[in-house]
């Protein structure tokens, strides 16, 4: 394919639409009302879908709920009534495996998000929200579906679907425009 003459906008647009539009909103609903009700929240990705997880748990912290990213000097234990917020596309990142099993043991719940749902994160997952998007497990051969490259479908997916998230935990929450506003740094 070649991209003189393609809309490649549309085209990858038109990817995203059809993704978010195959996930069960149902399931964002019950992700969001588990958020909502963490006594702390504990986040992690790998690669780029990190950078998608950063930026929801940083909205996270403006919406006033507790959140931590995994790596930073202050993130707290993890215990009963937490969520440990994870993402693996793919399912099978040995570093997620590894934490998802460190957090159940504490007695969290991990919530996954992942485009592969037989995957053994979704095996170890107490709860999984599906977004099925093309990731770097099938972005060769046959199985390629995107004009965008490796997994940049589900992280782009990532993105929508964190600010929908975000609006849908602003209602349940009560938070306010202004509030959030306040919470923001001015460390810039």
């Amino acid at each position: 394919m070649t991209n003189a003459g393609t809309n490649l906008f549309g085209i990858a647009l038109g990817e995203l639409g059809s993704v978010l539009a195959r996930v069960d909103e149902s399931r964002v609903d019950a992700a969001c009302a588990m958020l909502a009700g963490a006594n702390k929240i504990v986040v992690y990705g790998c690669g780029r879908e990190a950078l998608q997880i950063k930026g929801f748990a940083m909205r996270l912290y403006h919406l006033g709920l507790p959140v931590s990213v995994v790596g930073d000097m202050t993130t707290p234990p993890l215990g009963v009534g937490d969520v440990f917020l994870v993402s693996s596309g793919p399912g099978e990142t040995s570093t997620v495996l590894t934490l998802m099993r460190v957090a159940r043991e504490t007695g969290a719940i991990v919530l996954l998000l992942t485009a592969q749902g037989e995957s053994s994160a979704a095996r170890i997952a107490d709860f999984a929200l599906l977004v099925p998007a093309q990731t770097m497990a099938d972005d060769q051969g046959p199985e390629k579906a995107s004009v965008l490259p490796m997994g940049s479908l589900f992280e782009g997916a990532l993105f929508v679907l964190f600010e929908v998230m975000v609006l849908k935990l602003k209602a349940i929450t009560g938070a306010t425009s202004e509030a959030m506003r306040a919470r923001h740094t001015n460390m810039e």
